[in-house]
């Protein structure tokens, strides 16, 4: 059971649906959000989109290499393209849609308006309470609901850090004629900023300024009429009006996560585990990620194919990540903010490439097995090696590929044996075993030492 129906909620249960597993998710909003709120798909969740079945989708609606057009006190100073093909611009509701979607045809259906609030673990399961005076009984929860998560409040896990009240921002979809919509509009000037990124297939726009204040300091709440006084203010633009906001957020710097992400049958994923700046857009896609790591991992305990232990290592991979990731965004921000004044620069500085999620690996995890070549146990697959939701077997040489045999014929319901064995970095005979979620599991020169990981997994 699944509580949130955010993008990592509904990658998770889409992956736990495509192996089999029933899954339901639980979503205490009535009906699906709306508003634009994230709107960057980095490379390697781009990659998992694909592999899920709705990189078609998220192709159609959003934007590869965005064009960022900036002034500087009201003048054009220059344009830019600083992510590539590879990273897609486009809606959260538009990605949630597509998830939703396709979770559709595995007969899943998000529970709008299905509250929880309280549940108690037992040795074999977890009794959740709904809102409405239900129960329900599930093999494991996972909380995935956002940073005010009620599963992380029920399990008592502190969110460790700090949020700082004087860095925020008010954001909002609104719509204005007038602009050029191929461009994400940057207006700064010596008191601040102004930016409008249009989406593609839509006539939104989203807002992001600073907020106004009172005269005591107290944030004023985004308006349309805040949007237009900051827009005339910074953009020095006149007879452009903004209209229809349909989404009115605020926002502060949160740099936060918690120490553990299982505590027996309960996980946690996504911004219910950490939230960091905004910088780099790597929220949405760093809770993809940890979907996309726990996903086959539970499917292979919940079936009973595998120990729960192996879920310790969602917590034993994912932890290092996610605080690596709260320093990178950090460090992204403070640089965009240094150079925020600096005409043509600013939002430049956050399209590194570290971003694009192509180079995280876990080569410290206790699943990494023995390494060969290049390419260590624990890093990402090349593009192309492995897909779809079974560990993926390639062989290099002669007898390489007759061990690739052995382990197919195996385990034929839980691996397959692939194809596109160029970018590791081989040389000779050698077998390698790709994990579902396309990291290497192990390298070795013959069959045998990857028979006995698989052994060592499996019951």
């Amino acid at each position: 059971m699944i509580s949130g129906a955010g993008p990592t909620g509904l990658v998770l249960a889409l992956d736990l649906a495509r192996r089999g597993i029933a899954v339901r998710v639980l979503e205490r909003s009535p009906r699906p959000q709306t508003g634009s709120r994230g709107k960057t798909l980095h490379a390697r969740s781009v990659e998992i989109m694909a592999d899920l079945g709705v990189g078609p989708r998220i192709a159609e609606i959003g934007t590869a290499s965005q064009k960022y057009r900036k002034y500087f006190n009201g003048e054009h100073v220059s344009d830019s393209a600083p992510f590539g093909e590879s990273t897609l611009f486009l809606t959260q509701t538009g990605v949630e849609e597509a998830l939703r979607e396709q979770l559709a045809t595995h007969g899943v259906h998000v529970e709008f308006g299905a509250e929880l609030t309280g549940f108690t673990q037992a040795e074999d399961r977890v009794v959740v309470e709904l809102a409405d005076g239900r129960t329900a009984e599930t093999g494991y929860l996972i909380g995935c609901d956002g940073g005010r998560s009620t599963v992380r409040r029920l399990l008592g896990l502190a969110f460790v850090g700090e949020s700082a009240q004087e860095q925020s921002m008010i954001c909002g979809d609104v719509e204005v004629d007038g602009l050029d919509r191929e461009y994400w509009h940057q207006w700064v000037d010596d008191e601040g900023a102004f930016m409008l990124c249009p989406f593609r297939g839509t006539s939104a726009w989203q807002v992001q300024t600073a907020p106004e204040f009172t005269e005591d300091g107290s944030m004023i709440e985004p308006s349309l009429e805040s949007f237009q006084r900051r827009f005339e203010r910074h953009a020095r633009v006149r007879g452009l009006e903004l209209r229809n906001a349909t989404w009115l957020s605020s926002w502060r710097i949160n740099v936060r996560m918690v120490e553990q992400m299982r505590v027996g049958r309960v996980l946690l994923a996504g911004d219910s585990a950490h939230v960091h700046p905004i910088a780099g857009g790597l929220g949405m896609n760093t809770g993809i990620q940890d979907a996309w790591n726990l996903g086959w991992k539970l499917a292979l305990v919940a079936s009973g194919r595998a120990n729960g232990t192996l879920l310790d290592t969602y917590q034993e991979e994912r932890l290092p990540i996610a605080a690596w990731t709260l320093n990178l965004s950090t460090e992204r921000l403070d640089a965009a903010m240094a150079k925020l004044h600096v005409p043509g620069t600013g939002l430049d500085t956050v399209a590194v490439t570290e971003v694009s999620g192509l180079g995280i690996n876990y080569r410290w995890s206790s699943l990494a097995g023995q390494s060969l070549g290049v390419l260590q146990a624990g890093d990402r697959a090349p593009t192309g090696s492995a897909a779809g939701p079974l560990f993926t077997v390639l062989g290099f040489g002669e007898s390489g590929r007759a061990g690739q045999r052995e382990v197919a014929d195996a385990h034929p319901d839980l691996v397959r044996a692939g194809a596109g064995a160029e970018g590791f970095g081989i040389e000779g005979d050698a077998v390698a075993l790709i994990r579902p979620d396309h990291h290497i599991a192990v390298i070795s020169t013959d069959a045998d030492p990857v028979l006995k990981y698989l052994a060592e997994l499996f019951n």
